[in-house]
């Protein structure tokens, strides 16, 4: 597998959405990502949607997450693995802190593994950006207007986040190329009519340690993806696992999957950052209703990095 790194440096807001709409994430998921780029894939044909959905099943085409970079530092998810640290751990200050951590530089993934990170003056997200409370109004009838607010978040300039895209060959990476390009232009997260989540596509330069963990084989793997395992992988990939469930749900977005819009059905995956002994292959499932026109196919393929410390 090859890896190419793709930065999103946002022209102005985004809405990541969580339970409501008043509410926000700074990043967005791999089945976000996946679901915008088979919206646009539907625009080139019905034959390039069904291409790219069977190079992502058969694993010739793979997302990572979308996560921050803050000038030309890039972070991955705290793996979620017990460490022996190599500092007085029984602070509860530094426990706090620990546990409040989200992101790690790539470049000090290695320190963070060996115990030796020094939490109590790691990067400062707040100087990622920042929430807003939008306010517009739904239109009711003929006259009647209801106001409603919507969580918007800006990146600080030179900030924003990057993805990863694992292929199998040129072809299928002048593909994915395309569908970027094209869904930089139409935006990416909710409310895309508005103006919200359009960025420029910038090939970023992908770091030595982080391209070397991705090719690595260990002990131990952390997933850059939501993802989750078949039903026949399910056992053996929860041996010795740490991980976080995540839910995963939202709207059907092609109009031609019903009159009205439709929920999909509710999935439980694993977040970005579980960790496992043994790897495992994952799937697209089907989240549609049974009243829908077509299948709505949900990204839950892992993207695997080696999470091992090395001396």
């Amino acid at each position: 597998m090859n890896y190419k790194l793709y930065k999103f440096q946002f022209n102005g807001s985004v809405h990541f959405g969580k339970q409501n709409l008043d509410e926000g994430e700074s990043s967005c998921c791999a089945d976000t990502i996946f679901s915008a780029l088979c919206q646009e894939a539907v625009r080139m044909g019905e034959d390039t949607l069904e291409y790219f959905c069977a190079c992502v099943r058969e694993e010739k085409l793979l997302l990572s997450d979308a996560f921050p970079y803050m000038e030309n530092t890039y972070f991955v998810p705290k793996p979620m693995k017990r460490l022996e640290l190599q500092r007085d751990n029984s602070d509860s200050i530094i426990k706090k802190a620990y546990k409040k951590l989200k992101y790690i530089p790539v470049d000090l993934l290695e320190t963070y593994l060996q115990g030796k990170f020094d939490v109590m003056n790691a990067h400062d997200f707040h100087l990622f950006g920042h929430f807003e409370m939008k306010t517009a109004a739904a239109v009711r009838g003929e006259t009647e207007t209801v106001p409603y607010r919507i969580g918007s978040y800006y990146y600080n300039p030179g900030n924003g986040l990057y993805l990863i895209v694992g292929y199998q060959d040129e072809k299928l990476l002048e593909l994915a190329e395309e569908l970027l390009e094209r869904l930089s232009y139409s935006g990416i997260g909710g409310k895309r009519a508005s103006g919200f989540g359009r960025f420029q596509l910038i090939l970023g330069k992908m770091p030595s340690g982080l391209c070397r963990r991705l090719e690595r084989t260990g002990e131990n793997y952390m997933t850059l993806s939501v993802s989750l395992p078949r039903e026949e992988e399910l056992e053996t990939a929860l041996a010795g696992a740490e991980y976080l469930l995540l839910k995963r749900s939202g709207f059907v977005a092609s109009e031609r999957y019903a009159p009205e819009q439709m929920r999909k059905k509710d999935l439980y995956v694993f977040q970005a950052g579980s960790c496992f002994p043994e790897k495992f292959h994952g799937d697209i499932y089907d989240v549609s209703d049974t009243c829908g026109r077509h299948p709505v196919y949900r990204y839950a393929k892992p993207m695997w990095m080696e999470v091992q410390a090395y001396e």
